[in-house]
């Protein structure tokens, strides 16, 4: 096992899934998954705004990020190439300084 691969992340993620039968039993619904995600956020939040240690805050990052694996599982889409797709348009974008911190975004003047 190549624990750096993605393919090994996704392989672990989706026996998750089929441990928990997450597809029979909801765990797979796209608003459910959004909420969790969004759960996972404010946890990250929390763990900046009060200066909470690195070690949490990593933890509660791979949570967001094995919610993200798993929505890509979910709803059937290649996260690694929807990943590398973006980037290339993020890097043919602009980045303008607003309020003190750079910004990279598609600008309407």
């Amino acid at each position: 096992m190549n624990a750096d691969s993605y393919a090994e992340m996704l392989k672990a993620v989706q026996a998750f899934h089929d441990k928990h039968r997450f597809r029979e039993t909801g765990g797979e619904d796209l608003i459910y998954r959004v909420a969790l995600m969004s759960e996972e956020l404010g946890e990250i939040a929390e763990c900046v705004t009060k200066g909470k240690a690195r070690e949490q805050l990593a933890e509660e990052v791979a949570d967001l990020y094995i919610l993200l694996l798993g929505t890509a599982i979910a709803a059937d889409f290649d996260l690694r190439e929807a990943f590398w797709r973006k980037m290339d348009k993020l890097a043919a974008r602009e980045s303008r300084m607003i309020n003190g911190r750079i910004r990279v975004s598609e600008f309407r003047d």
